[in-house]
């Protein structure tokens, strides 16, 4: 049988993490034929509310997984893991300023970036939740240096899918024909959405992204709000 993944998700006793576990372990993620060792990490106030999590899953009686692991130290939680949802991050609260939060967090991944480079496999897989996205993950990727770059990814994907949806619907083709499209800035409204280098097949050629729309006020106005805005938009809806 195939050697289970070691698979751990921060903040896991949090709603986002609440959502995203069942998927991880009945194999949505890593495949039918995976099986998976699932490590959760959270503050230590958080431990009770967690035994709480693991008895749900095992009450599931996943065939997948393997184990569910309690933990609420980084050093312990990464260990050999294979792949690292981190979804924990501090949330921005009232009256305080983006300053603060960024402070916050920067000292959250820096000590998590730095267990993840001593503990983690080197080969493990790292997607940064928590926000500001790509500013959380730009921190652990500094501080774990020994890990390839590559192995970095941030939630900012979500608002590069967006994009490329937008334009394959405007297109009328499939998302995956939309390639080349480039998210600039924070996981907010402040975001720039760029499609100066994006390419799509359509009908087999591929062209530039401003060739096919044929629309510049649309790529310069309308399309960029509704990058932009899609989340207040779902939020809304």
């Amino acid at each position: 049988m195939t050697e289970p993944v070691k698979v751990c998700v921060t903040g896991a006793a949090g709603q986002i993490a609440y959502s995203l576990l069942y998927s991880i372990a009945k194999g949505d993620v890593f495949g039918q034929d995976q099986p998976l060792i699932l490590v959760l990490l959270d503050i230590t106030p958080m431990m009770g509310v967690l035994q709480g999590v693991v008895m749900e899953l095992m009450d599931c009686a996943l065939p997948l997984l393997k184990e569910v692991i309690c933990q609420d130290k980084p050093e312990e939680a990464f260990k050999d893991i294979d792949a690292c949802f981190m979804v924990g991050a501090m949330p921005r609260r009232e009256g305080m300023e983006r300053k603060d939060l960024l402070k916050a967090n920067v000292k959250i991944f820096k000590s998590q970036g730095m267990a993840l480079d001593k503990f983690a496999k080197k080969t493990v897989k790292v997607v940064v939740v928590g926000n500001p996205a790509n500013t959380n993950g730009l921190q652990c990727k500094r501080f774990a240096p020994s890990i390839p770059e590559q192995n970095f990814s941030c939630l900012t994907r979500l608002d590069q899918n967006r994009a490329m949806s937008q334009i394959a619907a405007k297109l009328g083709v499939a998302n995956n024909a939309v390639s080349n499209v480039t998210i600039w800035g924070n996981h907010s409204s402040t975001q720039f959405p760029d499609v100066r280098h994006a390419k799509v097949d359509v009908g087999g050629k591929v062209v530039s992204v401003y060739d096919a729309v044929k629309d510049d006020s649309w790529l310069k106005n309308d399309f960029i709000k509704t990058v932009q805005s899609r989340g207040a938009a779902v939020i809304a809806a």
